[in-house]
């Protein structure tokens, strides 16, 4: 089969369609022919060399994925061949095929088209996972999201407001706060504006119970400043350094916590527990239409390189996808 591999690291340009292995399902896993893939940032970081996928997982990359099953392994009951699904993976959706557990495969939902089904799997287990499951959100609290315009960042805004919470998001465009906004979330442009002092201001002083942030070291001291009593900060990405100072004392008088947390390198049986979670929460919410897709943009697998500088760009407002096939 085809994938799409880095043969180095480097930028977009490296991006290449090559001939792989083709997959083989074992025990308690399918093989999906991929119609769309997701693209993430974590694709980017493996691209320059600087994320190493996990011992077993496809070299080349991608990280959710929507298709047809075509395979089943021993063990598999609750899949049939050519029902369309969408994955969470370890590594290459960015393929003809990949083999992947049954317990992260989920159904297309109802309403969503397939090649659209590719961007739900990792943005639905990231923000379940970490919004819900760790930063323990409840009805009626703040949530801060940095990077409102991501595809993290629009599923957040939709869960955390079925959930019944507010939201506040940093963007960095008026025009992205705008449609952060249409769906739901109150926007500051961290740009023009100060983000803990808007935030304390727009929360008569309190702050956010969960902050759900992508920057790491960079905002590390500003998101306890921004945490209210009995806060959690909520790290999964550092793209603003990996080394910061962070103040106890700020954090204890807060009787605040900061959790660190990332998903692909999460053993099968938690993965599958987030993935059968979000299933059981999401999907319905998803299928009723108080939750949807927000897709910036599909391109063609052999643009890859142009989805990667697109992603770079900081220009897409929801996910970016590859076509694989038509399906």
């Amino acid at each position: 089969m085809r994938a799409v591999v880095a043969p180095e690291p480097g930028t977009p340009e490296v991006l290449t369609i090559e001939e792989v292995s083709d997959p083989r399902p074992a025990a308690g896993e399918v093989v999906i022919d991929v119609v769309a893939a997701g693209v993430n940032r974590a694709d980017l970081l493996q691209r320059q060399g600087n994320y190493s996928p996990p011992p077993g997982a496809p070299t080349w990359l991608g990280l959710e994925c929507s298709g047809t099953v075509t395979e089943l392994g021993d063990g598999v009951s609750e899949w049939q061949v050519g029902d369309q699904v969408c994955a969470l993976l370890t590594g290459g959706g960015y393929a003809e095929q990949v083999a992947v557990p049954a317990v992260q495969v989920l159904p297309v939902p109802r309403g969503v088209d397939l090649i659209e089904a590719a961007g739900l799997p990792e943005v639905a287990c990231t923000v379940w996972s970490n919004v819900i499951d760790v930063g323990k959100l409840q009805p009626g609290e703040t949530l801060l999201v940095h990077g409102g315009g991501s595809g993290i960042g629009t599923m957040a805004i939709q869960v955390a407001k079925a959930l019944g919470a507010r939201v506040l998001v940093t963007c960095g465009s008026d025009a992205k706060v705008q449609r952060c906004q249409a769906l739901g979330a109150e926007g500051i442009n961290y740009r023009t504006d100060d983000f803990v002092e808007t935030t304390k201001n727009l929360t008569d002083g309190r702050g956010a119970d969960v902050v759900l942030d992508v920057i790491g070291a960079k905002y590390l001291t500003r998101n306890v400043d921004v945490l209210a009593k009995g806060g959690r900060l909520v790290v999964i990405g550092l793209q603003g350094g990996v080394k910061g100072e962070l103040n106890l004392g700020a954090l204890m008088g807060k009787r605040a916590s900061v959790h660190g947390t990332t998903l692909r390198a999460r053993p099968t049986v938690d993965k599958g527990r987030i993935v059968a979670a979000v299933r059981r929460e999401i999907w319905p919410l998803i299928e009723s239409g108080a939750i949807r897709p927000v897709i910036d943009r599909t391109v063609d697998w052999s643009d890859a390189g142009d989805a990667h500088r697109a992603m770079e760009s900081g220009e897409n407002f929801g996910k970016i996808l590859l076509r694989v096939t038509d399906g």
